[in-house]
């Protein structure tokens, strides 16, 4: 039985990115590994100080930045700066895409809750050399742990005020919660900031999904720790690392939301309009039921299929191209099977076959309808008579 390895990020106390690098680091990365990938980005005014405090009853890593001001550059940290720091460096190029993917998403949120466009956010140095740290150390990390799956709980996002630059903001700050704008979020119990920006950008570019804790066998346990020490609550993020049973399926408890709306009043040609949008915008599925609805009048319910992060896109283009008044939406848990695309030879050419394993085994193989498509109109022959000789051709195999 195939297991593959997975990280879930436990959210309830928020997360922030020196809450990242602690967790990372407790999971058994080393002090001596994490600053020696650093140093690929020719940045030497900074230090990292690592010690083990306790938060609420738990042990955890704390980590702090150390930026030498004696050192201070007359630079401005904007985002071609950043982006030109971590492009130079010799890091992974994997490491570099996601960790420069990580700040666009911080840009992005400043200027677009600013009404900026981008080249005119910058970040003050002292917090700009702490993002870095922190967000490359925790793309590194991942790296260095070999972690390609992540998925997140529900995040705390703390409530209150909290000081800013820009003067005194409600938490989420609008940064951080346009950063997490399709992501589960929730403000309980604490008057704080528990979750920064570039915890956000980093939960929001890392995790495949937000949700419960998937089933798993948890091998081992980082804990991180905030800065504040609550009295009656345990300010730390923790990881599990472990493993899922891929005979589960490749997307065991992956979450979904289901959008549905009623509608009487539309020309049904649009359908076929608003199906192609829908998928293009990045719908898992889009389905139409007849249904009978007040008084007898025939309507039709059109059911979408969405990621977390498109669905507050899909919904917007149910609202703008259909006649609907409004919508429903619910996220539901599924389980689906691993599927891999191949290409096979056929007396016909090379065609795509879709595979559908379970616990390493093929269950199901279907030939691509628009290869099939198209070699029927080249060799005139019977759809349907091609693809059940296709299918013969892939049962032999």
């Amino acid at each position: 039985m195939k297991n593959r390895e997975i990280a879930f990020f436990d959210c309830s106390s928020g997360i922030s990115g020196d809450m990242c690098l602690g967790a990372l680091l407790d999971l058994g990365i080393s002090v001596q590994s994490l600053t020696k990938e650093l140093k690929r980005l020719s940045l030497d005014n900074f230090s990292i100080k690592v010690r083990n405090v306790n938060r609420g009853g738990i042990k955890a890593k704390k980590v702090n930045v150390i930026v030498d001001l004696r050192k201070q550059q007359d630079v401005i940290f904007d985002w071609d700066y950043i982006s030109d720091i971590i492009n130079r460096s010799n890091l992974k190029e994997h490491v570099k895409e996601r960790s420069k993917s990580v700040f666009r998403r911080i840009f992005d949120a400043e200027a677009k809750v600013h009404g900026k466009k981008i080249n005119y956010i910058h970040l003050h140095e002292i917090g700009a050399l702490d993002s870095i740290v922190d967000i490359v150390g925790t793309i590194v990390c991942l790296d260095l742990l070999d972690i390609k799956e992540v998925y997140s709980s529900p995040i705390n996002l703390g409530c209150g005020n909290v000081s800013t630059v820009h003067g005194n903001f409600p938490v989420p700050t609008p940064a951080t919660i346009e950063i997490l704008k399709g992501c589960k979020v929730y403000s309980k119990r604490v008057s704080c900031e528990l979750t920064t920006p570039t915890g956000a950008a980093i939960i929001k570019e890392i995790a495949r999904n937000f949700g419960d804790i998937p089933l798993m066998v948890v091998k081992r346990i980082g804990v991180g720790a905030g800065d504040n020490d609550f009295k009656d609550w345990p300010n730390v993020l923790r990881v599990f690392l472990g493993e899922i049973d891929e005979v589960l399926g490749e997307d065991t408890n992956d979450v979904i939301t289901v959008i549905e709306s009623n509608i009487d009043d539309m020309n049904p040609q649009i359908y076929e309009y608003i199906n192609e949008r829908l998928f293009k915008a990045g719908a898992l599925d889009v389905y139409l039921t007849q249904i009978v609805m007040k008084k007898g009048r025939p309507g039709v319910k059109l059911t979408v299929l969405s990621t977390l992060d498109c669905r507050d896109i899909l919904i917007d283009i149910i609202l703008h191209e259909t006649t609907s008044l409004g919508v429903r939406f619910f996220d539901v848990k599924r389980r689906i099977l691993k599927r891999e695309i191949r290409r096979i030879h056929t007396e016909f050419g090379e065609v795509r076959v879709k595979m559908a394993m379970l616990d390493d085994r093929k269950i199901r193989v279907t030939p691509e309808y628009e290869d099939c498509k198209k070699l029927s109109k080249q060799f005139n022959i019977p759809l349907i008579e091609l693809m059940k000789r296709i299918t013969c051709v892939i049962e032999k195999e």
